[in-house]
């Protein structure tokens, strides 16, 4: 790699050739003011705010989008940038709302936080706000058009990183307003509710749809029996809103939040990993060894991805699995299995879902088979950034609390059910057990490294006795075209496909990046999730699904064996096309 000497406030920097003068400024420990950028992102120079001045140019150049050159000598502070900086700021809040205390964003606003640093208390522009509807029929996310800072970061997530082009900027000028393509509104888009676009906006112009106040009052109403569980990624983010590290594990302190807010029963979204494992696993089997079904098999967890695929691969749909994802077998069977045993009504169980996922939000009501108990099986979804505000507003000092278990009927899980937070590790999880049902024995080292990491694509051959599984795996929706378009070209042309397994994340990093998930994520933060992810997985007594004592009982006492017609009743689900645009 190349290296080059640059000067950077007259301190001497080495960085490599095509470094940015933004990340080379960090290597000087500079931090330049930035609204546009986001390190997920290809750097779109729309704020302005990160202006630099370079000897000898008589421009202000924007950080962002100009690459350092050998020898370049560049300012970053000083008065005249502050002022111009200063203005831009106060120019863009000449045109926002002034309403933070009943804005989502308040307190972990980008723009907020600017106008703090440079110490702005007035505004010397005319206020003029053009008012556009809120676009809240999404059942996931919501769009305030009047809160948009016109960065491009939300259009950048949704074409580029996701390759959905669900939003793109409408009009021109002072009229330019952020709205789904084709001026439709949000559910009639090709929107697959991913929420990246949430995740990535620096203010409040798109945010989830917030069910806390359904949850407050399901919780003061003594007829319903309240339950809940929490998805693998959640256990590795929520400690940030409390100043933790990402990363950090608090499973059993949620566990004992949840019975403090008062829940009836604590449940945990691994063990239907598990489950789902157990399903996926032998549809796998059926596949791959006796000859029942299409090879490969997709992955079907990720309720954004399935939306995605059911618009844009419609032809794909025989090679997805038919197993839900595990907070709706966990629904399915709170209001079966336990509420029976509970002496319950299914409809007098209210299910809540802590998910690090907004697209979960629709997945509840995406389908009949979603009340394969009768009713709804999961009444409501939380992402991590509302389950954090309930704690907050609650009072309880959550990170002192003593931890606790959770109830142990669908609460215990493997280190297997755990790593499906992260990417790569539904497939981990699935090899593992796949192999103890082709072979009968346990696999000796269950670490499966080529599945692991922020590589966009990976790809990996796994010996079983000899035999070789091609397995791929894909984060990030704009990632998965290349994997489906080299199946379909193998399948139109009557070849073998290059895969026997594949697993497809929509969100960078699997659910560790959800849309759901405390503000702020890179690759250093996902990363970081991903490996109290691992931890907890590694420091599992059992670690293989099959091995879940809970769910052998829950096998034997209720659904007799996997793929079995009460499985298929309820834990299984199909698709159908579903149009780009509702007309």
């Amino acid at each position: 790699m190349e290296m080059i000497q640059i000067k950077v406030n007259d301190m001497a920097v080495e960085v490599p050739r095509g470094t940015t003068i933004l990340e080379a400024a960090k290597k000087a420990q500079v931090n330049i003011p930035k609204l546009c950028n986001h390190p997920d992102l290809p750097p779109t120079a729309a704020c302005g705010l990160c202006i630099v001045k370079i000897k000898n140019n008589p421009k202000m150049i924007r950080a962002c989008a100009t690459k350092a050159e050998p020898g370049m000598e560049i300012v970053t502070h000083d008065p005249e940038l502050y002022e111009v900086r200063k203005t831009v700021l106060e120019l863009i809040l000449s045109n926002h709302p002034n309403d933070c205390l009943r804005c989502p964003r308040n307190g972990n606003c980008e723009l907020q936080k600017l106008s703090e640093d440079f110490g702005i208390r007035e505004v010397p522009f005319t206020n003029m706000i053009v008012e556009h509807p809120v676009d809240d029929s999404s059942p996931a996310l919501t769009i305030n058009p009047a809160k948009c800072v016109k960065c491009g970061r939300c259009v950048e997530v949704c074409q580029v990183m996701q390759n959905v082009w669900a939003l793109e900027f409408i009009g021109r000028g002072y009229n330019m307003r952020i709205a789904p393509a084709a001026d439709v509104k949000l559910i009639d888009s090709p929107c697959v509710k991913c929420g990246q676009c949430t995740a990535h906006c620096p203010v409040g112009a798109l945010y989830e749809k917030d069910e806390t106040p359904a949850v407050w009052q399901a919780l003061q109403d003594p007829k319903k029996h309240k339950v809940v569980q929490i998805a693998p990624a959640v256990r590795v983010a929520v400690g940030e809103a409390f100043g933790l590290e990402p990363g950090t594990i608090l499973t059993k302190k949620i566990y004992s939040v949840l019975k403090r807010l008062g829940f009836d029963a604590v449940f945990d979204t691994n063990f239907g990993a598990d489950m789902t494992i157990m399903e996926e696993a032998s549809e796998f089997v059926e596949r791959f060894v006796h000859k029942k079904g299409p090879i490969p098999l997709i992955t079907t967890c990720c309720p954004a991805w399935v939306d995605y695929l059911e618009k844009y691969y419609p032809d794909m749909i025989p090679h997805f699995s038919t197993a839900k994802s595990p907070h709706e077998m966990v629904g399915a069977l709170t209001k079966t299995y336990y509420a029976e045993k509970k002496g319950l009504k299914a409809c007098d169980v209210y299910g809540v879902s802590i998910m690090p996922c907004t697209a979960k939000k629709y997945e509840i009501s995406r389908s009949e088979e979603m009340k394969a108990s009768g009713c709804q099986d999961i009444d409501v979804v939380l992402t991590t950034r509302e389950f954090t505000r309930m704690i907050k507003s609650s009072g309880i000092d959550f990170l002192n609390l003593p931890d606790s278990d959770p109830d142990h009927i669908l609460g215990d899980y493997t280190g297997a059910g755990v790593i499906f937070g992260a990417t790569g590790g539904v497939m981990e999880a699935a090899l593992r057990t796949a192999y103890y049902f082709i072979t009968g024995k346990e696999l000796g080292k269950v670490d499966l490294e080529e599945t692991r990491g922020l590589e966009g694509i990976k790809k990996a051959t796994i010996d079983i006795q000899g035999t070789k599984v091609n397995i791929a795996v894909a984060h990030g929706l704009a990632n998965v075209q290349y994997v489906l378009e080299e199946v379909k070209s193998a399948l139109a042309a009557g070849k073998e496909p290059p895969y026997h397994f594949i697993e497809v994340m929509a969100c960078r990093g699997g659910c560790v990046g959800g849309g759901g998930q405390p503000y702020g994520a890179t690759d250093e933060i996902r990363a970081k999730r991903a490996r109290g992810i691992y931890q907890d997985d590694k420091q599992s007594e059992i670690r293989c699904s099959h091995q879940n004592p809970m769910v052998q009982q829950l096998y034997k006492e209720y659904l007799g064996k996997p793929l079995s017609k009460k499985s298929h009743e309820l834990l299984h689900t199909h698709y159908h096309e579903r149009p780009l645009y509702n007309r």
